[in-house]
């Protein structure tokens, strides 16, 4: 939070210094809205220009990219209006040193003066404030893991041991019940006490068995 309102305050402040920088004197004493939007790209020349039609246009749009940006907390938008600017910036002087031959820096005002500066220092300003904001990326990003559901654990396969705590581990896991797994009693054939199986044929009892558990029975020896 901090970081997108200190961002966003020097981001403000680069943008009111581009925007400011064409009413100040940019090149022996003519100021920068004397300089026609399309001079930039034929050639500069010694016509007069309007204001909505001079170097002030781009760094207006500029300004209102910035605002956009600190409103949307949006790093590359601010960013893309520092470029604006200093490219804009970075275009004039390359055709004002075309058409006087050679850029310089006078203390008689017969050079560059300080609305370049001021141009030059908004469009830094604004890259600034850009890398100061710490945008809303990641934040959204967070909360929409909050706002997910958490699955619950799948169910086991049938040929997987069921364990606890669940696992997700592929494989059978180790950690399986202590106790024996009961065992189903023989079937001993239908029960006497039910009026309905009564009358079936009971299964004798071991002890009432004559064959021997043992030694199967065999057939006694002939008598000789």
């Amino acid at each position: 939070m901090i970081r997108n309102i200190l961002g966003s305050l020097v981001a403000l402040a680069g943008a009111a210094s581009a925007v400011l920088s064409p009413f100040r004197d940019w090149y022996a004493g003519r100021a920068g809205q004397d300089y026609r939007l399309e001079d930039l790209f034929g050639g500069i020349t010694a016509a007069e220009s309007g204001v909505l039609v001079s170097i002030l246009l781009p760094f207006l749009a500029a300004a209102l990219l910035v605002i956009v940006g600190v409103v949307l907390r949006s790093r590359l938008v601010v960013a893309l209006a520092g470029l604006v600017v200093l490219g804009f910036t970075i275009l004039w002087m390359v055709r004002q040193g075309q058409a006087a031959g050679s850029l310089v820096v006078a203390g008689d005002g017969s050079g560059l003066q300080v609305g370049v500066v001021n141009a030059l220092a908004g469009g830094l300003l604004m890259l600034i404030g850009a890398l100061l904001m710490s945008g809303r990326g990641r934040r959204g990003r967070r909360s929409r893991r909050e706002r997910e559901p958490v699955e619950p654990y799948a169910a086991p396969a049938a040929d997987q041991v069921d364990t606890w705590p669940p696992t997700q581990e592929p494989g059978m896991s180790v950690q399986t019940s202590p106790w024996p797994e009961p065992e189903v009693d023989p079937y001993t054939g239908p029960d006497p006490r039910d009026p309905r199986t009564r009358s079936y044929p009971q299964a004798p009892h071991p002890e009432d068995d004559p064959r021997d558990p043992v030694h199967p029975p065999h057939r006694p020896p002939p008598q000789g």
